[in-house]
């Protein structure tokens, strides 16, 4: 699996001021897609709905709103 492209802007386009190190998101290889999210799933587990569940393997991340907007025109409608 390896990292096909960026979707959305690059984080200096969002006001990153070392451009480097903010959430981001990125299509894969095999269709999905990755983030880069700041960890919450301790202070958000217990919040989840219950139709929700998350695999021991699996953490909760958030990402901020801008970088999802921002990368809106590139997530493929199928």
């Amino acid at each position: 699996m390896k990292i096909v492209r960026r979707i959305g802007v690059p984080p200096s386009a969002r006001g990153s001021s070392s451009g480097a190190t903010c959430p981001d998101v990125f299509e894969l290889s095999d269709g999905n897609f990755a983030v880069i999210g700041t960890e919450a799933t301790e202070a958000l587990d217990g919040e989840l709905p219950a139709d929700a569940a998350r695999a021991d393997y699996e953490r909760i991340v958030i990402v901020s709103r801008e970088t999802l907007i921002r990368a809106k025109a590139d997530i493929p409608d199928a």
